[in-house]
């Protein structure tokens, strides 16, 4: 039941200051009116956000790994009603909903799999050398919890990148409670799957303070969450200036503490002269298809091809104009991702080095002025992307050298442009996080070697990842205890291994 309650630990509270949600499509008014959470909602989350903290991240591997499945069964059991206010929220489509529901039971399962396998405690243990002169102390190593998680849910995936997504699922399989600052434009999404954790906190017979969920839409409200003294760590999925706000605010606490914002990114698309030639009206048409998915609201959005000028790129262009022409117009997730849309395409055409192709959003300009004017560069979040026409090989190396960090880079080659496509390569990898080779950026999968990050813009911190298991690693820290009584240690380097966990030993993997 959906009823705007701030959820916080076990109860629902209800506040006197109210927002509401809008039908994508329409604008109209839908749904409750949703509580506003305040600062001391803030303040009750956290106080028991870190009273939980020592006991949940002290769970035994498979208990919290129990749990995490059984948010996923819990997700799974709201039903089509959570479908059906997803799509009345954002606009989006019921098979991208059904999808995305699909990645988030899919991503926590995965996570609940890793925890269990106890591979991400890197449980390392270098046994005492009383002979050896000088003698060498007994020193065991873990990663343990941060500590309580603040995650903002992200507008442009109201499932995968929000309450439940990557962000909340890893900070759990890592062993943190976290605080979740609700998505203002699908409040009523987010409860659904708030309501679904709580209850899984509560089946698993967890301390309630495990999980919260704060609703609101001011900028206010997170800003008070990233500033209280129990939050470690701070997940975010959004703009640059929502990101490096928050950035800010946790750099200025009397404790810093990281935050791991995913905020910028154009994904160049790299047609290799070869490429070009053989498929130049194919890859128009990809091209578009991957530019216009979700209204072109993904992160991942291709908003660049860099290519050799010349009668192939004029093929390329033909068959993404034609494509684009005959794409339908889409509907943007909130009034402001479109007003924002809008001023981004208004700036280009209103720089005489970008020339408008065809009725859509779809800019060309050349080398030299992409170079000369790094506002050319700049992400246009919706269907909108630049091509950039190159007088040779060197001028695309010139070009990818004055991007700016990227979440992905693709590159469309043919066997005929290895040779060329090498220092490319080198020349991308530096910039991203993610090199595809001959598909399309959008979609990124929930895998084991996923790397969903890259330099900043990309990200605040071009070491990390926010999909696939390696996201656990942000919320986790390492320790070592040298010559404790065996009593005292965790259970992991117990002499006992009571866990059962494969452990490095004298820098030797144990057998499974």
């Amino acid at each position: 039941m959906i009823d705007g309650s701030i959820l916080i630990g076990g109860s629902a509270i209800q506040r006197d200051v109210k927002f509401r949600a809008h039908e994508a499509a329409s604008g109209e008014v839908i749904g409750p009116e949703y509580s506003e959470a305040s600062q001391a909602d803030v303040e009750n989350a956290c106080a028991k956000a870190a009273i939980a903290s020592e006991p949940f991240g002290a769970l035994e591997p498979a208990l919290r790994a129990a749990f995490i499945d059984a948010v996923a069964d819990q997700i799974l059991a709201i039903g089509d009603e959570l479908i059906e206010v997803a799509m009345a929220e954002t606009g989006l489509p019921r098979t991208r909903l059904e999808g995305e529901r699909g990645r988030t039971v899919g991503q926590l399962r995965m996570f609940a799999a890793e925890v269990r396998h106890g591979r991400w405690l890197d449980v390392t243990i270098d046994p005492a050398m009383p002979e050896r002169v000088p003698p060498r102390a007994d020193l065991r190593r873990m990663n343990i919890p941060l500590g309580p998680v603040a995650v903002f849910g992200a507008s442009n995936f109201p499932l995968a990148f929000s309450v439940a997504g990557g962000d909340t699922a890893s900070a759990f399989a890592a062993g943190c409670p976290v605080v979740v600052k609700g998505h203002p434009a699908h409040p009523g999404t987010g409860e659904l799957i708030a309501r679904a954790i709580r209850s899984a906190v509560q089946s698993c017979g967890l301390p309630e303070g495990v999980f919260s969920y704060l609703p609101g839409s001011t900028n206010g409200l997170g800003g008070a969450l990233v500033a209280d003294p129990r939050i470690k760590a701070v997940g975010f999925t959004g703009s640059r200036s929502g990101g490096l706000a928050l950035v800010e605010i946790a750099h200025k606490r009397p404790e810093p503490i990281p935050v791991y914002a995913e905020m910028s990114s154009i994904n160049p698309v790299v047609l290799m002269p070869a490429a070009l030639a053989a498929r130049a009206e194919a890859l128009g048409a990809a091209f578009i298809g991957s530019l216009t998915l979700g209204a072109g609201q993904f992160c991942t959005n291709p908003g660049l091809v860099i290519a050799l000028d010349g009668p192939d790129l004029d093929r390329f262009v033909a068959s993404a104009s034609a494509a684009l022409a005959a794409a339908p117009p889409p509907v943007m997730l909130t009034p402001g991702i479109h007003a924002a849309f809008t001023a981004g395409v208004a700036a280009l055409d209103g720089n005489a080095a970008a020339k408008r192709i065809g009725a859509g959003a779809l800019f060309e300009t050349t080398a030299t002025q992409f170079i000369a004017d790094r506002s050319l560069g700049h992400e246009v979040f919706g269907v909108s992307s630049l091509i950039v026409r190159c007088t040779d090989m060197n001028e695309i190396a010139q070009v990818i050298a004055e991007l700016e960090g990227q979440l992905t880079a693709t590159l469309q080659i043919d066997p005929a442009d290895i040779g060329d496509a090498a220092p490319i390569l080198s020349l991308l990898q530096a910039k991203v996080g993610r090199v595809l080779a001959n598909g399309w950026p959008t979609g990124v999968e929930v895998t084991h070697a996923m790397v969903h990050g890259g330099p900043f813009p990309a990200t605040s911190d071009g070491r990390t990842t926010s999909v696939g298991t390696l996201a656990m690693t942000r919320f986790l820290r390492p320790v070592c205890y040298q010559d404790l009584p065996d009593a005292l240690l965790p259970p992991a380097l117990q002499a006992a291994n009571p866990w059962k966990l494969r452990r490095r030993v004298n820098g030797v993997q144990e057998p499974a």
